[in-house]
């Protein structure tokens, strides 16, 4: 920020870290275009990725929020499971990201609509010795969800197990500043699944987020349900939606000038990302590890007004749509309040540093005509 801004030296940290998913995000523009750095120079902190750690505790944290004085931006069923776990963590922001959520499908099966899936068999993807097995609470709930819009239940269909060895986090850090998953581990993200339909193992299978569109063209698969498409959005709450930005609860209590810092190069970023749509696409499909032309796919163009973080209460009644989901089906080992889960100040100190800084390059702009 272009402002002189008054810290509390006391006990500052030497670096920050962030983690994020591989999904459009503010964050993830930010990184992009060197902002986060950029604002924690002339502190000497230095703004670290989990991913560029040789310690796979340290990575761990993208799951479990244990590196202390760490963001994380992403899907919300990490950290709503480590929040139920006794994390110290606060929610400082949240979107909607429309996105790529479909049951697939062959075109063979004769299965063309939600009622066709009466009696079928469903994957369902089951990681072995993670703390919270996202893709598979993803599955279920879509599932879920779209099954009761046609007025059944996951009662109706057979639910097949597909073991999944391969863990979430691998054993090397292998990138300075990406996001959690490299382009081999998105691309393998659904294999199970898809090798499953093809042997004849399942009937159909749930598909979110950058590689559906890729897989259901090799697939060559019948879209059965889209959906992001439903007249009624809460049918996509998932892990996607909302995404969530959490920051650690001690960092937020005793240096909240540097988590507003940190909030208000985010917002910068999802502005800048709306005057600046096809380099936003870029940057959006780099992160994803996908072209353009399949990010434009997988993700609605409404994508780019939607990456500024927000606490709207739709979007705190979604998250709370989904820890109920979590809870109902065994995966938190607690309940515990949403609401007292959300810190507004970040955020309101956030938009006056943003706007600040603003007011400072235009004077500096006007300056310069005379």
């Amino acid at each position: 920020m272009s402002q002189r801004l008054k810290f509390d030296d006391s006990a500052r940290p030497s670096e920050l870290w962030y983690t994020r998913c591989p999904v459009p995000t503010a964050t993830s523009i930010a990184i992009a275009k060197g902002w986060l750095n950029e604002a924690f120079a002339d502190l000497g902190i230095e703004v670290r990725s989990l991913r560029s750690s040789a310690s796979r505790d340290v990575r761990q944290s993208h799951f479990d929020h244990s590196q202390r004085n760490s963001f994380r931006q992403g899907g919300n069923a990490p950290p709503i499971w480590s929040r139920s776990a006794g994390a110290d963590t606060v929610v400082i922001g949240l979107i909607w990201l429309p996105q790529y959520q479909s049951i697939l499908s062959l075109g063979s099966s004769g299965i063309r609509l939600l009622v066709d899936l009466r009696g079928k068999r469903l994957a369902i993807p089951k990681r072995t010795g993670e703390k919270i097995d996202f893709w598979r609470a993803s599955a279920l709930q879509g599932y879920e969800q779209s099954l009761a819009t046609v007025g059944l239940s996951l009662a109706d269909v057979e639910l097949v197990e597909l073991p999944v060895n391969e863990p979430f986090i691998h054993d090397k850090g292998v990138s300075q500043d990406g996001p959690l998953f490299g382009a081999r581990e998105s691309a393998r993200a659904g294999a199970a699944e898809a090798f499953a339909l093809i042997r004849g193992d399942v009937d159909a299978i749930y598909q979110y987020g950058a590689g559906g569109p890729a897989l259901e063209a090799f697939l060559d698969a019948h879209v059965v349900f889209d959906i992001r498409r439903h007249s009624t959005r809460s049918v996509a709450i998932n892990n996607g939606t909302p995404n969530v930005l959490t920051v650690s609860g001690s960092l937020a209590r005793e240096h909240p000038t540097l988590v507003a810092t940190y909030l208000a190069q985010v917002l910068r970023a999802a502005y800048w990302a709306r005057t600046h749509r096809e380099e936003a696409f870029e940057i959006i499909a780099n992160e994803v590890s996908s072209t353009v032309e399949w990010t434009r796919q997988a993700f609605d163009a409404s994508v780019i007004d939607n990456l500024l973080p927000s606490l709207d209460t739709e979007l705190i009644d979604a998250l709370k749509v989904r820890k109920h989901f979590l809870l109902e089906h065994g995966f938190l080992e607690r309940d515990f309040n949403v609401d007292d889960w959300i810190d507004r100040e970040p955020l309101r100190r956030a938009k006056k540093l943003l706007e600040s800084d603003r007011a400072t390059r235009l004077l500096a702009e006007a300056a310069l005509t005379y």
